[in-house]
């Protein structure tokens, strides 16, 4: 490349530099940045909702920030309602909680709050507008959308060297109806660059011919086709199989159908491989005895190697083959631990969904659920516990997790992204206003999966916790 040559390269990109900059400035001239920062780290708060006395709501994006743009609002000390979710600013007087600003357009303001939950809120990985508010304000513009706006529980499986995602209804922007026979997408395995907010997770989902996210499990019957107890298996020639449960749902929440689903690597789906049960041709009025929940690998004392399959704790074991999953005369039925005790205060616990892995660091197998029926969210507070073998028992819980009166289910744990010997778990669920008291919608937030860290060294948990080596 001659030297002139060079020269006007350097020229167009400076230009270009300029340019942009000029537009982020001119970007930030028209908002008033609000940060929200957890107190003592500094570390951005996703999901924190400002509200004026006039019900404008605002709610900070993975980054933690509010781009504010009401006119009305500028040079006048207003008051902002603070609901973080699990994080809160100090009452005042008359226990309100909340802060007065000043909003002005082109300043930033700040907003420390402290954490009241165990578990650190890192953000959201599903829906749309992860990073909206500071893109307004001209950053995260690499940053694209993939056309997701909500999904509901994920299923994940290490499966050809790849991280594999799938979730339940999908909503579009295009249709208030989405897709209902669930998405799927791959990542790395250990896909998170940092355990710290900001977060943002590249999906590479599975497209059809527009490029826009399709359906892959899409099995004969009426309704949506739901997903459980996804794990790779190894067949008899040694040749990973991707394989799942389905269940087909008739309104509001019937199923009328459950079988056994494999990935076809070609077709980029899942195919029938056998029927399990039907309502209307089987005897037994209530649901089978299948291999769904939530699935993990286990090798017994005496070296046989496991599936177990559970929600949390596992209530189906067959041997870790393709074949052995295809066959219900090899499944074995166990009794799982139905109750648990708080560690704070000893009341029983009962589990409803969850996940569990076994945890190097700890030297045992930890857990984390939701409970049923707790308070202040009926399905929305989450508990860890541990115990020296997957199969029981579970000894006192620790609650690491409430968003109020909203829900938060079917929480997964991503061990397989850690080292195995890993001090922080990582952990995701489900954000929803349903199965809640009617709490207001959360823009963007609601009907999306968001990531949770928890620090096994945190001293919150050492009730539940025996002392390793």
């Amino acid at each position: 490349m001659s030297f002139r040559l060079i020269i006007i390269v350097a020229v167009f990109y400076a230009g270009q530099i300029t340019a942009l900059s000029q537009e982020s400035n001119a970007a930030v001239k028209m908002f008033c940045r609000i940060e929200v920062r957890e107190q003592g780290t500094n570390l951005p708060v996703p999901l924190v909702e400002l509200r004026t006395t006039h019900q404008q709501r605002f709610v900070t994006d993975n980054a933690g920030v509010i781009a504010l743009d009401s006119p009305e609002l500028m040079g006048h000390e207003t008051w902002f309602d603070v609901n973080g979710y699990g994080y809160s600013v100090k009452q005042d007087g008359f226990g309100m909680n909340g802060v007065r600003l000043i909003p002005e357009y082109g300043k930033t303001l700040r907003i420390e709050v402290q954490r009241d939950i165990v578990a650190k809120r890192l953000g959201r990985l599903t829906g749309a507008g992860i990073f909206a508010e500071s893109q307004k304000l001209g950053e995260y513009s690499q940053v694209s959308e993939t056309g997701v706006f909500g999904c509901d529980s994920v299923q994940n499986a290490v499966y050809n060297g790849r991280l594999f995602w799938i979730w339940g209804d999908t909503t579009l922007a295009n249709y208030p109806l989405g897709i209902f026979h669930a998405t799927a997408a791959t990542t790395e395995i250990a896909p998170f660059s940092t355990l710290e907010p900001p977060l943002f997770l590249a999906y590479q989902y599975v497209t059809d011919a527009a490029q826009k996210p399709r359906g892959v499990a899409i099995m004969a019957g009426d309704g949506p086709t739901w997903l459980s107890g996804c794990v790779a298996l190894p067949d008899k020639k040694g040749t990973q199989r991707l394989v799942a449960v389905y269940a087909k749902i008739h309104p509001p929440l019937e199923t009328y159908e459950y079988g056994l689903c494999v990935w076809n690597d070609a077709k980029n789906s899942f195919e029938h491989v056998r029927t399990i049960w039907t309502k209307k041709q089987d005897s037994r009025p209530s649901k089978p005895f299948v291999p769904d929940g939530h699935a993990v690998l286990w090798t017994d004392k005496q070296g046989k190697r496991w599936a177990l399959f559970g929600d949390p704790f596992p209530r189906l074991r067959c041997p870790a083959t393709y074949e052995a999953w295809q066959d219900p005369d090899q499944w074995e039925q166990l009794n799982p631990q139905t109750q648990l005790l708080s560690a704070s205060d000893h009341l029983p616990i009962t589990p409803h969904s969850g996940s569990i892995a076994w945890n190097a660091f700890r030297q045992r197998w930890i857990a984390v659920f939701m409970q049923k029926f707790g308070k202040p969210a009926a399905f929305g507070e989450v508990w860890y516990a541990e115990s020296d073998e997957p199969t029981g028992g579970w000894e006192n819980a620790v609650k690491i997790l409430s968003h109020g009166n909203y829900t938060f289910y079917n929480p997964r744990l991503h061990a397989e992204s850690l080292s195995p010997d890993s001090k922080v778990l990582l952990f995701e669920g489900t954000f929803t206003a349903m199965f809640a008291d009617n709490p207001p919608l959360v823009p963007r937030y609601d009907y999306t999966q968001i990531l949770y860290r928890l620090d096994l060294d945190d001293p919150a948990l050492a009730p539940v916790q025996k002392n390793t080596k």
